[in-house]
């Protein structure tokens, strides 16, 4: 599906992303986002991946229990079809999402929507993760927040997973991983 982009003179639409690791306050800064647009009367929605039940299956929920109603989708393609109508669309947990997301945000940008992502960046093992590095490409804005290292107190930049699970993707929350700095990272579990 593709949506017609706006004649010259009318809305124009843009994607902004807001990345980091885990525990860095990217689900509050989407919700913070997304309330501002919400108080200047603009129409929202925003979208999480089925995938991430931890807090709650209809709500957007940070780690420090903010929420913002939702809709969980399976498929980045359903967010074209639930966002026609919307000013603008929010994005959390982007990493989850299928390859299909980064065309998805640019259609939405092209019709008019102001879109916003939040998502990790690199996933346990420091590497790029889902289609954040690909949206981070189209951006029109990005915002790289950092959490707190937890063993010496640096700003963290890599999720560090505190179990022996191999997956890529492990749903989880402190119990599983932990904020880390590149130094504290790079030590592993000799810390």
């Amino acid at each position: 599906m593709f949506i017609e982009p706006h004649i010259s003179g009318e809305k124009r639409g843009w994607i902004e992303v807001i990345c980091g690791s885990m525990f860095s306050g990217k689900t509050e800064e989407l919700i913070r986002r997304m309330r501002r647009a919400q108080i200047a009367n603009l129409k929202t929605e925003i979208f999480k991946p089925a995938i991430d039940n931890r807090y709650d299956e209809s709500n957007v929920v940070s780690h420090d229990e903010n929420a913002i109603l939702s809709q969980s989708v399976q498929h980045s393609q359903n967010i074209l079809l639930l966002a026609q109508e919307v000013d603008v669309a929010g994005i959390d947990e982007a990493q989850f999402f299928d390859n299909g997301l980064v065309s998805v945000c640019e259609q939405l940008a092209l019709g008019g929507t102001r879109v916003i992502v939040a998502g990790l960046d690199m996933d346990f093992t420091g590497k790029p993760f889902g289609p954040v590095p690909q949206l981070l490409a189209i951006a029109d804005y990005i915002t790289k927040l950092h959490a707190i290292c937890v063993h010496c107190g640096n700003i963290a930049n890599i999720s560090y997973r505190k179990t022996k699970q191999s997956g890529q993707v492990v749903i989880g929350e402190m119990d599983i991983y932990e904020p880390r700095c590149r130094v504290c990272y790079a030590k592993g579990d000799k810390i």
